[in-house]
């Protein structure tokens, strides 16, 4: 089983083995960080019906451009990082996540 976005700390594990296996050295916090920013990614492009809005990583908080380049959303995490928000429970902050991403894409 190859893991893209893991779900929570045990597809975390799995996907930065697999990542190492390819060459690749990735920190847990680097794969949690890309996992976090794809979740959002997905659920953004599946309310919108497609990818018009592209999220980033700008500091500790997620921020969405549109297809214009204007910086449309900023999302916070939970605490004081998403991160930890993860660590602590995974299935809440893909819950957050989604229910962000209806909020930034405003009923497009």
């Amino acid at each position: 089983m190859f893991i893209q976005i893991p779900a929570d700390m045990d597809e975390v594990q799995l996907r930065q083995l697999q990542l190492q296996k390819l060459g690749e050295d990735v920190s847990e916090d680097d794969v949690i960080r890309q996992g976090v920013l794809d979740t959002f990614q997905t659920f953004l492009d599946q309310i919108e019906d497609g990818h018009y809005d592209t999220a980033k990583w700008q500091a500790e908080q997620l921020i969405v451009i549109d297809i214009l380049g204007k910086q449309t959303a900023t999302v916070a995490p939970m605490s004081d990082s998403f991160l930890t928000d993860f660590r602590t429970n995974a299935e809440a902050t893909q819950q957050y996540l989604e229910q962000q991403a209806e909020r930034a894409a405003g009923g497009r």
